[in-house]
């Protein structure tokens, strides 16, 4: 007997692997809300105290503090500037820091060193050490200190080139002492030799050391650009045209020459001129040599 066998063929339907879900667009961090400088200090020197920006009716000066002030938004009372002329850096770190650490400030600027540069016991090694001191004591009070480093001054005030080689050789100093503090500390620095307008004529008062109107305006835009990259809110942007204060006239130059420029010139000249003496030897026997 012979068996049948019936052979059923079962066709199988593949179905096809279910597709990966498409990648979903990575959700962006929010941004975070830029900080609002409620306090704000200023410190330093002659241009910190704001000469070249006088205001009207002998009103005093201006200068680069109250503008930075009115594009932060700060009022009178979160304003100070304990600054004074002829401040040097350890003016500052001892006189100047106690009143800005009582005032609580989110935000201090800090203009000093020329008046170091031009004295005979400069010392860029103290320098480094007094403005790491002023920056780290700030920070521990949540204070974030903005220097300057400083442009060649010989480029828009006019001295003999001893006297000038002189001077660059200091505000090099004083540069490098600044630079090394600003990277070791982390912290922002207002480069006044790459200020876009830095070396033009009308950035300057008539002594040629001290910021116009002008200058004090282009201080305060390089400032809280820095202040808006460190994430601080400009409420108002600084505007570098020239209002409320006094346009001086040639007169008023000349009267300030004589009261006030040439007397210190003479003062700063006899400490500096020892200094630029041994330059000039330096320079001669190199000639020699």
């Amino acid at each position: 007997m012979v068996l049948g066998v019936t052979v059923i063929s079962v066709e199988v339907t593949r179905f096809p692997e279910p597709a990966d879900p498409a990648p979903q667009p990575a959700t962006a961090a929010p941004a975070a809300e830029p900080r609002r400088a409620r306090r704000l200090a200023v410190l330093g020197d002659s241009t910190a105290v704001g000469l070249g920006d006088p205001l009207p009716n002998r009103g005093g000066w201006r200068g680069v503090g109250p503008l930075v002030a009115a594009a932060l938004g700060v009022d009178d009372e979160g304003y100070l500037n304990p600054s004074f002329e002829g401040a040097r850096m350890k003016n500052v770190l001892t006189e100047q820091l106690p009143a800005v650490l009582a005032h609580r400030a989110d935000v201090a600027l800090l203009v000093v060193g020329m008046n170091d540069t031009l004295r005979p016991d400069f010392d860029a090694e103290s320098i480094t050490a007094d403005l790491t001191e002023l920056v780290r004591t700030l920070a521990a009070a949540d204070t974030l200190l903005i220097p300057v480093r400083f442009h060649d001054h010989s480029k828009v005030f006019r001295l003999p080139p001893s006297i000038k080689r002189a001077l660059a050789a200091r505000v090099a100093e004083l540069n490098e002492a600044i630079d090394a503090v600003v990277v070791a500390e982390g912290v922002p620095c207002l480069n006044l030799d790459e200020l876009p307008g830095a070396y033009e004529l009308a950035s300057w008062s008539v002594d040629r050391l001290h910021p116009s109107e002008l200058g004090h305006r282009m201080l305060a835009l390089g400032f809280t650009t820095l202040l808006e990259q460190a994430g601080y809110a400009v409420a108002e942007p600084v505007s570098l045209t020239c209002s409320g204060g006094v346009e001086q006239s040639a007169l008023s130059h000349f009267g300030w020459l004589v009261g006030k420029g040439v007397p210190w010139l003479w003062r700063r000249g006899r400490e500096f001129l020892p200094y630029a003496a041994a330059i000039m030897w330096r320079s001669f026997r190199g000639h020699e040599d």
